[in-house]
């Protein structure tokens, strides 16, 4: 089961991990609250999970423009 890491604001891929088994306490999942795992993580009727983060681009833009966090997106 594919663990698909995407940037939830440019759709950039991130990474990518090919697991049988998953173990969400290593992954830091437990880390998250319940409404946090079902805003991040989403589950395909595949079998593909898709997590969703920040990529290095998109926190770098975030950090130089604070104001970036008002919007819904700031990628355009």
């Amino acid at each position: 089961m594919p663990l698909i890491y995407k940037c939830n604001h440019c759709g950039n891929q991130v990474g990518e991990l090919h697991q049988k088994v998953v173990d969400t306490k290593s992954l830091g999942w437990h880390e998250l609250s319940e409404q946090e795992k079902r805003e991040m993580i989403q589950y395909q009727d595949n079998g593909d999970i898709h997590i969703q983060t920040i990529c290095e681009n998109c926190q770098e833009s975030l950090e130089h423009n604070p104001h970036y966090h008002e919007l819904d997106y700031f990628i355009q």
